[in-house]
């Protein structure tokens, strides 16, 4: 195993280990550094202890080793994966090494090249840097917690200290040289924590600060798109964040920033707010063109004809595009003349191009009225020329509903028969009992109503209302004979041979003593009845089946006494006849 592959310390961000093979007498000689004092070379002692370093001269290469000739009793052993430098492998050469134990179990002494070099690494640190120093070292490494950085000696690189954005993968950063700031320097566990992120913050604020100083309103930068979100985009200025808000984006409507940026994108903005005390600045997209509602009264007075997109559709409304940055509002109201419109996608869909009149511009709120009926001709203009009152005409039911029919008198226009003109005498409940769907019906015209769109018919002005000439055709005493339509707990309803329907109230059912109605009549029933009142006014005729039978018993009654008369009457001028022979008999 190589060097490199060989780490010397288990390192982390909140506890670097000791390395273990470093003795005590290490740290002393490190200390003696420290008070600036020298580390005694190999010609100044006789006798050398334990971590001292020496010179020595390779006199031989073994298949693992190193021998070195350092002046001692003996040579030493150096393994050969020591050495860093291929080139200091030469017979003869001058190397040094520390002194890691005079003598092992084989009376062997224990040199090392290793760590010889970190202990001159720790001299050039102590000689030369102190904490918050600036220094340059490549990223040798991943460690646990962070990296392993090379500054003339291996430095922890904390994950949190790395840079001042968020990291993804930390392999992008092997092999690469970057400055970075000594944050602590650990004499007693000999290691050095660097940060690069503190250095990238410095110079962010420093850029900032200058950046604030210098930049002007009105002037046009390159930023990059660092983050999107629901109501904008920051970029970032060479050092400053600054925010384009998504409604000075674009000129036209978007829902959201990303329809127009993507993370990383370069864009050309313009300042428009500097805030130096909060260190905001405020980015326009859409200032740097002309503002398109600029001339639009001159460009789209009202009345124009203009064409457009539906670019999207509303409960109340569709948006037409009808240039870019210029969209306007078809309300429902003004989508057709002849259909009551509550959806705007019963009329238009989006992706649909459009012709609309200009109704009105309001350039201060950005908005322009359009009407979609405008660009056609309205059935509605000649109507009252069309279809005059009382004019009879054909109609087919399109639709049924609780107080009345409605019928298409053209492609367009339909017009209404209300349930109150359906009939002149039948009480009709709902126009289904004498109407249906498809249905061609005749009717009159009974109003026009241009400004409201509406038009009135009737079925039962075809016909001559009965309830207008019922006093002469119907005195009261008359009698009549009909159908019993509907039995009620105060009554019998009769539909008489007109279709007028009478009631006979329960106390003129009979001239006898009962119970209910239904022990007189019943439905379906044909009766013959006397008229005893009417209310044309009202539309009711009141009969009496009782009246009926006591005038017609009172008829049978003068019957028998006339009857009667005429029989003594009879007898009587017999009787004369036959005296008045006897006297002429008798003479």
């Amino acid at each position: 195993m190589s060097k490199k592959q060989q780490p010397l310390h288990t390192w982390n961000e909140s506890n670097i280990v000791d390395d273990v093979s470093f003795q005590e007498n290490e740290a002393a000689l490190f200390k003696s550094l420290l008070e600036n004092k020298a580390v005694p070379s190999a010609q100044e002692k006789t006798t050398f202890t334990p971590g001292t370093i020496l010179k020595g001269r390779i006199v031989e290469f073994t298949k693992d080793h190193v021998v070195i000739d350092v002046g001692l009793k003996s040579e030493g052993l150096v393994p050969i994966q020591e050495f860093s430098d291929p080139s200091e492998l030469s017979l003869g050469a001058e190397v040094e090494v520390l002194l890691d134990k005079a003598e092992d179990d084989n009376g062997q002494i224990v040199l090392s090249r290793e760590k010889a070099e970190r202990l001159r690494q720790w001299e050039h640190v102590v000689e030369h840097c102190e904490e918050g120093s600036i220094v340059k070292g490549k990223v040798l490494r991943k460690v646990k917690g962070g990296l392993m950085v090379d500054i003339g000696m291996e430095a922890f690189l904390p994950g949190s200290q790395i840079d001042n954005k968020r990291i993804k993968n930390l392999d992008e950063y092997i092999d690469k040289t970057y400055e970075f700031k000594i944050l602590k320097i650990n004499i007693e566990r000999k290691n050095v924590v660097v940060s690069r992120r503190e250095l990238l913050e410095a110079e962010r604020i420093s850029k900032k600060a200058e950046l604030l100083d210098h930049i002007e309103e009105g002037t046009v930068r390159e930023g990059v798109v660092k983050n999107i979100t629901d109501f904008g985009v920051f970029l970032d200025l060479d050092g400053i964040d600054g925010l384009l808000h998504i409604t000075d984006m674009t000129w036209k409507r978007i829902k959201h920033p990303s329809e127009m940026v993507a993370l990383g994108q370069k864009l050309q903005v313009m300042i428009l707010n500097v805030d130096k005390d909060k260190g905001r600045v405020a980015l326009g997209l859409k200032q740097k063109d002309a503002n398109p509602w600029d001339q639009i009264e001159e460009k789209y007075p009202p009345g124009t004809r203009v064409r457009g997109k539906i670019v999207n559709l509303l409960p109340y409304g569709a948006f037409i595009e009808i240039e870019p940055g210029i969209e306007g509002l078809i309300h429902v109201s003004e989508m057709s003349w002849v259909k009551n419109v509550t959806d705007p996608s019963e009329i238009v869909k989006k992706g649909d191009e459009v012709e609309a009149i200009v109704l009105s511009i309001q350039k201060e709120d950005g908005k322009i009225s359009l009407g979609l009926k405008q660009a056609e001709h309205n059935p509605w203009d000649a109507i009252e020329q069309k279809y005059k009152i009382g004019d009879s005409v054909k109609a087919e039911i399109k639709s049924l509903t609780n107080y009345g029919a409605f019928v298409e008198l053209e492609p367009g226009v339909e017009g209404l028969i209300h349930i109150s003109d359906l009939s002149w005498i039948k009480k009709v409940s709902h126009p289904s009992e004498v109407l249906k769907k498809g249905d061609v019906v005749d009717s009159v015209i009974l109003s026009v109503d241009k400004e409201s769109k509406k038009i009135t018919l009737g079925v039962k002005q075809l016909s001559t209302n009965p309830w207008e000439s019922i006093e002469k055709t119907m005195p009261v005493g008359t009698l009549v004979s009909g159908t019993v339509s509907k039995i009620t707990a105060f009554g019998a309803f009769v539909e008489l041979e007109s279709g007028i329907e009478g009631l006979i109230h329960v106390t003129e059912l009979s001239d006898q003593a009962f119970g209910k109605v239904e022990d007189v009549v019943s439905k379906g029933d044909q009766v013959t009845a006397k008229v005893i009142k009417l209310d044309p006014e009202h539309k009711k005729i009141a009969l009496s089946i009782k009246e009926y039978l006591i005038d017609k018993n009172q008829c049978n009654r003068d019957d028998i006494v006339v009857t009667k008369s005429k029989r003594k009457k009879k007898e009587t001028t017999k009787e004369n006849e036959e005296a008045l022979s006897k006297e002429e008999a008798s003479e």
